[in-house]
């Protein structure tokens, strides 16, 4: 027996879908690590301190014209260059440092502080 495909069949099956779909969506990012924004404008880390815990993300986004870094103050750890406009992204570890600077704009110091 053949199955008739209709437009309000159609409708209900998306409508279905598309009250499914947040779900799973939000129960597949409860398992990624969270992100935390740092923005990188007028020559400054903003925030200039980030609580994070281990395992999370640190994103420093670009907004100056210049191209800047975010780096350890004992160069254990380094975005490298990020240019205007681009993101670098760092995994916080339990031993890593937490204070770091712009290795090309050394007044620029942010700090990182892991929650335990």
């Amino acid at each position: 027996m053949k199955k008739l495909i209709t437009r309000r069949g159609v409708l209900v099956g998306a409508a279905a879908s598309a009250a499914v779909s947040p779900t799973n969506l939000k129960s597949a990012n409860a398992n990624l690590p969270r992100t935390h924004e740092v923005r990188i404008t007028q020559f400054k880390f903003e925030p200039d301190v980030v609580v994070v815990g281990v395992g999370e993300i640190i994103r420093w986004s670009n907004f100056d014209l210049a191209p800047h870094t975010a780096t350890g103050n004992a160069l254990g750890w380094n975005t490298g260059e990020i240019a205007k406009g681009m993101s670098k992204e760092l995994v916080v570890t339990n031993d890593m440092e937490t204070r770091y600077f712009c290795a090309f704009h050394p007044h620029m110091k942010g700090a990182i502080k892991i929650k335990l």
